[in-house]
């Protein structure tokens, strides 16, 4: 079995990319103390909208989906789940609780990662939560033509305990670590923790809700405002070529682990500013309605739709949104693209 020496393997990482990307992270970081208590009630939205954002994300990179309706009402336990994506939804729903409100209580160790699996499931009826895998499991995908091809063959599942311990004893024993930022560890455990694949189903969504863990365990609490699980299912294709790229060699230690290092890292700066960009908005929420929206459009990179502007001014009522639009489509600030239920408006910069 490999061995994990993450110290070494962080030293390694250090290169000019990568400490850019550290630094944009802790400047970001410092601008959610600065609102996280004038607009408590705010902040709370975003929560909410960050939770259903995250439920969805992390099932459907796994093929398990509801309806958008159906969803919000899951997540915010209004109904009892009728399918078995519904249960298996209704699961991540209570283990993302369960982080967010518990977060400084649920250490990274094999009996706790068992129970978050155990809770993952535990609505499905299926007897798999909560037990390491009891097979051999592959890593595959279906190429165009149809035919299946083997990514990667993850530890046997005989190993599968022995690698866990040590894969927690290993990480653990860095976060203890003063000299080494706990955010350049996360990608280093992340990629073991998949490599492994200890579970016979639920492997990427325990990956994605470890990682939100872990975040919160290293003082960074972006996930909870930003869906870290929406920004990797929007860049699925890749999630998975990073993912491949560092685990070539995996198993004789020969591994590369900057490739999903600089993905992740990506993600995580991707939700602080995010973060900053919406924490701005609340900080003016005094402003007019009109001007948040002509910000937010002025500040989004390519096109956005009005649900996705209704999604950041959560205060903002519909009608309102679409009265805005038209103001700033008759004094050409924006531009409308298409029509129909996939309209969208972007800034029209030609007017600057």
């Amino acid at each position: 079995m490999r061995a994990f020496d993450y110290k070494s393997e962080y030293q390694k990482l250090l290169t000019p990319e990568i400490v850019s990307f550290l630094t944009q992270i802790h400047e970001q970081k410092g601008k959610l103390s600065a609102f996280s208590d004038a607009q408590q009630d705010l902040l709370n939205e975003l929560l909410e909208i960050a939770k259903v954002q995250s439920t969805e994300a992390s099932n459907r990179i796994e093929g398990i989906i509801t309806t958008d309706d159906r969803l919000k009402l899951i997540v915010r336990n209004k109904t009892t789940p009728r399918s078995r994506s519904e249960r298996e939804i209704a699961g991540y729903r209570d283990v993302l609780t369960t982080i967010h409100e518990n977060y400084a209580y649920i250490p990274i160790r094999p009996g706790m990662i068992l129970q978050l699996h155990r809770d993952l499931y535990k609505f499905s009826g299926m007897s798999i939560g909560g037990s390491f895998k009891n097979s051999d499991n592959v890593i595959a995908e279906t190429l165009p033509d149809g035919t299946r091809r083997v990514r990667f063959q993850p530890v046997p599942a005989w190993e599968t305990p022995e690698a866990m311990a040590s894969l927690c004893d290993a990480v653990n024993e860095a976060l203890s670590d003063p000299e080494l930022d706990g955010l350049l560890l996360i990608p280093l455990f992340i990629l073991d923790f998949l490599c492994i694949h200890p579970f016979n189903d639920g492997n990427g969504r325990m990956s994605r809700l470890l990682t939100l863990l872990l975040l919160y365990r290293s003082g960074y609490a972006v996930g909870k405002y930003i869906s870290i699980e929406r920004l990797i299912a929007d860049s699925k294709e890749s999630y998975y070529d990073a993912l491949q790229a560092s685990s070539d060699g995996w198993h004789e230690g020969g591994n590369d682990y900057l490739p999903f290092t600089r993905y992740l890292l990506g993600v995580f700066a991707a939700a602080y500013r995010q973060l900053a960009e919406r924490a701005e908005i609340l900080l003016e929420a005094g402003n007019s309605s009109l001007s948040r929206i002509r910000r937010i459009i002025r500040g989004s990179t390519g096109r956005i739709t009005k649900a996705e502007i209704a999604e950041q001014c959560p205060d903002i009522s519909q009608v309102t949104v679409q009265r805005a639009l038209k103001a700033l489509l008759d004094r050409g600030d924006i531009l409308k693209i298409s029509g129909g239920r996939y309209t969208s408006y972007t800034w029209n910069w030609e007017k600057e």
